[in-house]
């Protein structure tokens, strides 16, 4: 099973920047897509960024345009860059890693298709 590690959460205002990173480890295959979900109090957890396995990616319509997923295979590590942030994005953030071969776009909306998680890191945005 893959174990993932969280990090660069914080608190910045609103229209501020961050960058997210999740270490990786314990994995052979190469064969694995790769998630952030978040989930801010009392919501439900929200698909924010994948890229399958094909290399595909996909973003939710809430973040579209101002977050942006990728990864260093030599790293291990998966990043979130997030830009424009609003109070809205203020949440718990997850990453994520599974091996079913599924469409991007369909891995936003199935956190139960995913075998591993990290234990989240706070993200808040102030106005």
């Amino acid at each position: 099973q893959v174990h993932l590690v969280e990090s660069g959460g914080g608190s910045v205002q609103s229209g501020g920047s961050l960058r997210l990173a999740c270490a990786a480890s314990g994995y052979t295959s190469g064969r694995i897509s790769w998630a952030w979900f978040r989930q801010g109090l009392g919501k439900e957890r929200e698909g924010v960024a994948v890229i399958d396995i094909a290399g595909g990616i996909a973003y939710g319509d809430a973040v579209k345009g101002r977050f942006t997923i990728s990864r260093d295979n030599a790293k291990n590590t998966l990043y979130l860059q997030m830009a424009s942030l609003e109070p809205e994005d203020t949440a718990m953030y997850f990453c994520a890693a599974g091996s079913r071969n599924i469409q991007a776009w369909i891995l936003l909306e199935r956190p139960d298709a995913y075998d591993s998680w990290g234990q989240g890191i706070q993200v808040t945005v102030s106005s």
